[in-house]
């Protein structure tokens, strides 16, 4: 629920835009908007969860997502429906803190299934959104999905405090020393080398999300909201890859799958690019590309949350930075690019975007591997 209403504007783009008098070249920020307040909640919000009871920061945070999304459904202007995604995108890191729990109290033998397991939910929000609200704007309007889902987060949120179970913070770490723990992780080599995989690779996804409806609502197809909304389905294959991955990460195999990943990433755009003539290939390509991102995500929350256990809130809101700081990109990217080059335009940008995360994570691989090899190095942490 949390993780939706940062994507929900992507099937309506067009008519939100349309209403609020938004230039067809910004519409993007319409996404951007929440990737940006997600950026800010992930430094200042998910280190609390290595230092406050998370049942209840999931709670807290949800209520607010709902009313970040009810600002944005009744927004009359667009700098309203602007701030409203902000605050809904801050608390939207509910989503890492759930991540982080759910690592922190899994057996390592179990660590990654359970990963799996989260992250195949937060697949499901962020695709499944576009089939709720380019159905709803079909209906009622692009406001609908988000007034939909500022309810269902309320509700879940009251849910989520009384069956979760408690989860007291033990320790003397304050707030302030977790925030600065936080930035030293971006010195850290291992660190940094996933984080710069997150980015390409969910660039990349916010290149195709967040640029998609562009061509679909135009020639030669003219599909409408509802149908286009039917994409994000094809997209759920993500959720698989979510789960399956995690299983391969406790076993071991983790790796060989990161790099098999990027390279079916890659390789989805050369279906992505054929929009123009075949809406099948489009869907090969749009499940090829959710899986392989997926089981990427998942394997590097895997490897960064088994190699600082005792901080794993602030290692995956720390990682999750650039994830944002990816999708933003993406989102305003290929709206932009859209306007110059037509669609091949934003597919040659999501090939790019996924060659430079092979690319990363080769280099990544090898540093391991060295890492791995050199007892020094493994004696020093």
């Amino acid at each position: 629920m949390a993780v939706a209403g940062v994507y929900a504007g992507q099937p309506v783009l067009e008519s939100t835009g349309r209403d609020l008098g938004v230039a067809r070249e910004s519409v993007g920020w319409f996404v951007a908007a929440g990737q940006l307040g997600y950026l800010v909640g992930l430094v200042l919000l998910v280190p609390l969860g290595d230092v406050l009871d998370r049942r209840r920061l999931i709670a807290a945070h949800l209520g607010l997502v709902a009313v970040g999304l009810a600002v944005a459904a009744f927004a009359p202007v667009a700098w309203v429906a602007f701030s409203g995604l902000v605050v809904a995108g801050v608390f939207a890191v509910v989503v890492q803190t759930t991540v982080a729990y759910a690592a922190s109290i899994s057996p390592p033998g179990e660590r990654g299934r359970n990963l799996g397991v989260v992250t195949s939910g937060v697949v499901v929000g962020i695709l499944g959104a576009r089939v709720v609200t380019g159905g709803l704007a079909n209906l009622w309007g692009w406001r609908s999905g988000y007034l939909v889902l500022a309810v269902l987060a309320a509700v879940l949120g009251v849910l989520a405090l009384v069956a979760l179970p408690a989860d007291v913070r033990t320790g003397d770490r304050r707030y302030g020393q977790v925030v600065r723990s936080l930035g030293g992780l971006f010195a850290e080599p291992a660190f940094l080398g996933r984080g710069l995989i997150a980015f390409f690779l969910f660039a990349s996804f916010g290149t195709l999300w967040s640029g998609l409806a562009l061509p679909l609502a135009g020639g030669p197809w003219h599909l409408g909201e509802a149908q286009i909304g039917l994409f994000g389905i094809a997209g759920l294959a993500g959720a698989l890859g979510a789960a399956r991955s995690g299983r391969w990460a406790d076993r071991g195999n983790g790796g060989r799958v990161t790099g098999a990943a990027l390279v079916l990433l890659l390789g989805s755009w050369l279906a992505i690019g054929q929009l123009g003539w075949s809406l099948l290939l489009l869907v090969v390509g749009v499940v090829v590309l959710d899986f392989a991102v997926q089981a990427v995500h998942v394997g590097n929350q895997h490897v960064l949350t088994t190699a600082y256990p005792d901080r794993t809130s602030s290692v995956i809101g720390g990682y999750m930075v650039f994830y944002s700081l990816g999708s933003a990109f993406g989102a305003t990217a290929t709206t932009a690019l859209f306007d110059l080059a037509g669609w091949p335009g934003s597919a040659v940008l999501g090939a790019a975007l996924a060659l430079c995360a092979l690319a990363t994570w080769v280099l990544v691989d090898r540093h391991d591997v060295r890492r791995v090899a050199d007892p020094v190095t493994v004696r020093s942490g």
